[in-house]
């Protein structure tokens, strides 16, 4: 098979790359480096089934260019892996341009070069952020959709674009809904920053919030296993699942002390007070993952074990560390 991946370069784009160039398929890859960088594109472009286009796909010219170009390097793709988005949260609430250029109108922006080549199966990364605060199981079925966050707006916002896009000419379109993906390259989030904190001050770690919030968490290689399987066996126009460990979840305490403990034993931690980090933050959720066991897949990892594998990952790299 051809995939294009858009967001290539990112944590979890490359990722992504890297599993399917090891099944024998061909990938034709794009990013802009805004959040991606080159070297984590490093093994897949030892491969000669690999080609790489460095564009802003918010522009839907520059998409269309490049869904072209790699049409006549490997043939049309036969499915648009759509993960170019912004993931920082604190940045989309700074400035909502960010998630409006990187997120919305780069979800626009694809499907404009889908529909011009003609491709019809659409797997898009969005995010648990979509449901906003609730106090309830999140379920796919969970209603209404109240984003507190720019991200989680824009990100639902392109769910709808893509829904529409399924009624017209998208054939099949999958919709992944993450909770927080730990592992080697990540370019943000709480191990990420503790991480960058101790390297810069090594006398103490400072944490937003009081520590209590709690979340599940996914290790970034079982996120690629899951959404491969999906989109092999859901098989529906649209399909929407959520993707996430079977366990409560793990709390952002929990994640500073096993930094520490694996860093920089006896550091202090100085927590700023408050249930969350900052705003458009949900400081927690529980997240069922029933309709994806229902197909036949389960993490094996538990929210706790992925923040572990993550941490042995990132402090023995210096990929995806500040």
């Amino acid at each position: 098979m051809h995939h294009f991946i858009t967001g290539a370069a990112g944590f979890i784009g490359s990722h992504l790359t890297d599993s399917l160039l090891e099944g024998g398929d061909q990938v034709s890859g794009v990013d802009d480096f805004s959040l991606g960088k080159p070297e984590y594109l490093d093994r897949a472009r030892l491969s000669p089934r690999f080609c790489f286009f460095e564009r802003d796909m918010s522009c839907p010219e520059a998409a269309i260019e490049c869904f072209r170009a790699a049409s006549e390097r490997r043939g049309p793709p036969d499915i648009v892996w759509h993960l170019a988005a912004n993931s920082d949260i604190a940045a989309g609430v700074a400035d909502a341009k960010v998630d409006f250029k990187r997120t919305l109108q780069t979800t626009f922006a694809v499907l404009e070069a889908a529909r011009c080549e003609a491709v019809k199966r659409i797997a898009f990364a969005s995010t648990s952020a979509v449901y906003g605060e609730r106090n309830d199981l999140l379920s796919e079925d969970s209603g209404p959709l109240l984003p507190i966050s720019n991200y989680g707006a824009a990100k639902l916002a392109s769910e709808a674009l893509l829904s529409a896009a399924a009624e017209s000419f998208v054939e099949r379109l999958w919709i992944f809904r993450f909770p927080n993906v730990v592992g080697s390259r990540s370019t943000h989030g709480a191990i990420f920053d503790f991480l960058g904190r101790l390297a810069l001050r090594p006398d103490s770690l400072t944490v937003l919030g009081d520590g209590s919030q709690k979340k599940p968490y996914l290790h970034v290689s079982e996120l690629i296993a899951a959404m491969k399987f999906i989109v092999a066996h859901a098989l529906d126009r649209r399909n929407v699942y959520n993707i996430g460990p079977n366990s409560a979840g793990t709390t952002v305490s929990f994640i500073a002390e096993q930094v520490v403990a694996r860093v920089l034993p006896g550091t202090p931690i100085a927590y700023t007070g408050g249930d969350r980090g900052w705003v458009g933050d949900v400081p927690r959720f529980r997240y069922s993952t029933e309709r994806l066991a229902r197909l036949g897949w389960q993490c094996q990892l538990s929210s706790d074990e992925a923040i572990i594998r993550a941490i042995d990952e990132m402090a023995n790299s210096s990929i995806g560390v500040a």
